[in-house]
């Protein structure tokens, strides 16, 4: 049976303004006991370059499996998950899974070798998993599987993640008990702190855009504007703007929520 050995937070620094977009990665690796390695990436923000991140990822673990000298044959497979909070592929599911496969042959290099069923992927070593969260909301789907489950702990309300945890023992003991990770008390103060700001800001867009203004106002919106007073910053504000445009929210309702102005609306627009 397969099960975690180790887990190890590989950029833990978070910076102070959690709605700046240099915060938005998290890496996880995870050894489990066949040696396989996972690595986690929670990512906020699209840096246009998943596809290439993940190939790196995945060839490094693959490649740093094995000490200088020893057989190919000690490679232990790696893998990739990629947890989005934005779509990244032109594709309709929310997990997609990517291996080595072979392409379609040309007919005119095909042997007749005798084979009934030929073998499909190059290599079972290498598997890259893109879980992109807004497509996941968008479906809704209940807790009947293992990895709805698990997402709903990121992205749930607190009811939600309430019977994700009443469902799957191991959501409960993660929820409840973050220090079972053998985390330190900064370690996982982070790990908190980001989870918090992923379910912030996706609700706080969420329910200006799709409840209508003055609820979006008083359950979403108003807690970044609160946010950005505190800290001082009209970044945050811009921040909010941008995803809000993306999001093809109206002029006129970013104006009424966020307080700014129709110029600079204007100008942020153009960096989209």
């Amino acid at each position: 049976m397969v099960h975690i050995l180790k887990i190890e937070i590989n950029n833990p620094e978070i910076p102070k303004n959690y709605y700046d977009s240099k915060f938005g990665i998290l890496d996880l690796k995870v050894t489990l006991n066949e040696g396989i390695v996972v690595d986690v990436e929670m990512q906020m923000q699209n840096e246009y370059n998943v596809d290439q991140r993940m190939p790196y990822y995945m060839s490094s673990n693959y490649a740093n499996g094995i000490k200088e000298g020893d057989p190919y044959s000690e490679c232990k497979k790696s893998i990739v998950i990629s947890i989005l909070n934005f779509n990244y592929y032109k594709r309709n599911e929310y997990h997609s899974i990517a291996r080595m496969k072979f392409e379609k042959p040309k007919p005119e290099e095909v042997v007749d070798i005798g084979y009934e069923k030929e073998d499909e992927y190059a290599t079972k070593y290498l598997e890259m998993h893109v879980i992109e969260l807004p497509k996941f909301k968008k479906k809704n789907p209940e807790m009947h599987t293992k990895i709805a489950q698990w997402l709903w702990l990121f992205v749930g309300s607190d009811e939600q993640v309430k019977k994700a945890s009443k469902v799957n023992k191991e959501v409960e003991k993660i929820n409840k008990k973050l220090a079972s990770m053998s985390l330190s008390n900064e370690e996982r103060n982070n790990y908190e702190f980001r989870l918090k700001a992923i379910r912030d800001e996706a609700d706080a867009i969420d329910r200006a855009t799709k409840r209508g203004l003055a609820q979006g106002i008083e359950q979403g919106i108003e807690q970044g504007i609160e946010q950005g007073i505190k800290q001082g910053k009209k970044q945050q504000l811009q921040e909010i703007a941008k995803k809000m445009l993306k999001r093809n929210t109206s002029i006129e309702d970013i104006i009424e929520i966020l307080g700014l102005t129709k110029e600079e609306i204007q100008e942020l627009k153009k960096e989209i």
